[in-house]
C-alpha cells in the first residue's frame, strides 16, 4: 500500500500569529518516501491583523501544465513548479478566498467575503466573471456580475462560501452557512444537490455520493445516495503535547478542526486537520491508513490539499 501513496502539496494558515511570525506555508508531503519539505514560508508584512485567521496563510491550490496557482485571502499567486513566484493578481471582489478549482482555461475561486464565485481566465490572466449568491425566502438566487467593473455585490459574507468544484457535470459550491451543496445551471439558476451540516468544509460529489469534512463533528464523512454513511474521526493528540494551547478561547484555534480534502483515487482520499496534519483515508473501508503531522502548534491548520502532478 505504501508504494501507492501519493505526493501531496498542502497549504496551511496560522490563527493568532503576530507580525514578524509565520502565517503558514506550502508543504510537499511524500508519503511513499516519508518526507516533508516546506517550500514557502508565508510571512508577508502586509497581512490584515483585524481578525483571527482572516488574511493569514495560503489557501486553495490548482495546477496548469507549467504552473502552480495558490490563493491567499485577496490575491491569486502563480508559481513555477519549483515554487519561484511568477506573478500575482488581485481584484476588488476577491476577499477571504478559500478554495479554488480549474476547468480548462478558467480558474474558479470562492470570494467568501462577497458571497461570490469568481472566474479567472488563465489565458488572459484577468478576472472575467462573477456570481453573487443570495437567498429569496427558500429559493437560492445567482446573479452574474463583471468583476472588472463597478457595481458588483457588497461585502457581506452571509454564507461563508468555502468550497467550489467544477467537473463534467457542472459547478457546485457550498459554505459554512449554506447548509446545502449547491449547483449552478447554465441559466444561472441555483439548486440544492443535498443538505449539509452547518459548519462543514470541502463538500464535493464523490463515488455516487457526497464527501465532506464535517468540521463540527470532527469527522471526514461520506454519504452515499442510498444514505449509507461512513465517518472517519479526525486525529487528535494528547493535550500536553500541543503548543500554544489556550491562545484562543473562541474554539477557532483548536485541535481536530478538519479542513482540506482531496481525492487520490476511487477509494483513497487525503484530509487535513489541526494542528497541521494530513491523513490518508481508505473511504471504502472507513479507515485511516497513515498520517503526517507537520507541527504541534495548535494555531497551525491545513487549508488546501492537492495531489502533486505525476509528471513533475
Amino acid at each position: 500500500m505504501t508504494s501507492q501513496l501519493p505526493k501531496l502539496v498542502a497549504t496551511s494558515v496560522v490563527r493568532g500569529s503576530e507580525k514578524g511570525q509565520s502565517h503558514g506555508g506550502v508543504y510537499l508531503i511524500d508519503f511513499a518516501e516519508q518526507r516533508v519539505e516546506q517550500k514557502i514560508d508565508w510571512n508577508t508584512g502586509d497581512i490584515d491583523f483585524a481578525g483571527r485567521g482572516w488574511d493569514r496563510g495560503l489557501r486553495g491550490i490548482e495546477f496548469t501544465d507549467d504552473a502552480i496557482w495558490i490563493a491567499a485571502s485577496d490575491e491569486l499567486f502563480c508559481y513555477s513548479p519549483d515554487f519561484e513566484l511568477i506573478d500575482s493578481y488581485r481584484n476588488e471582489y476577491l476577499r477571504h478566498c478559500h478554495e479554488i478549482c480549474r476547468r480548462d482555461n478558467l480558474l474558479f475561486l470562492t470570494s467568501t467575503g462577497f458571497d461570490s464565485i469568481l472566474a479567472f481566465d488563465l489565458h488572459q490572466r484577468v478576472f472575467v466573471w462573477g456570481l453573487y449568491i443570495s437567498k429569496n425566502g427558500h429559493e437560492w438566487v445567482g446573479q452574474a456580475f463583471d468583476p472588472r467593473t463597478r457595481g458588483g455585490p457588497d461585502f457581506v459574507n452571509s454564507y461563508h462560501l468555502n468550497m467550489v468544484r467544477v467537473d463534467k457535470d457542472g459547478l457546485s459550491f457550498s459554505g459554512l452557512n449554506t447548509q446545502a451543496l449547491l449547483a449552478l445551471s447554465s441559466d444561472l439558476s441555483v439548486s440544492e444537490i443535498c443538505s449539509l451540516p452547518r459548519g462543514c468544509h470541502n463538500a464535493m460529489p464523490f463515488q455516487q455520493g457526497i464527501l465532506l469534512n464535517d468540521t463540527a463533528a470532527d469527522v471526514v464523512r461520506f454519504v452515499s445516495r442510498s444514505d449509507n454513511q461512513i465517518a472517519v474521526s479526525v486525529p487528535t493528540f494528547p493535550v500536553e503535547e500541543l503548543e500554544f494551547r489556550g491562545v484562543d478561547d473562541s474554539r477557532i484555534a483548536r485541535q481536530g478542526f478538519g479542513r482540506g480534502l482531496c481525492v487520490i483515487d476511487d477509494r483513497l482520499i487525503a484530509a487535513g486537520s489541526s494542528p497541521s496534519t494530513v491523513s490518508i483515508i481508505d473511504i471504502e473501508k472507513g479507515k485511516r491508513l497513515t498520517a503526517a503531522n507537520l507541527t504541534m502548534d495548535i494555531r497551525n491548520a491545513i487549508h488546501g490539499l492537492e495531489c502533486w502532478p505525476e509528471n513533475w
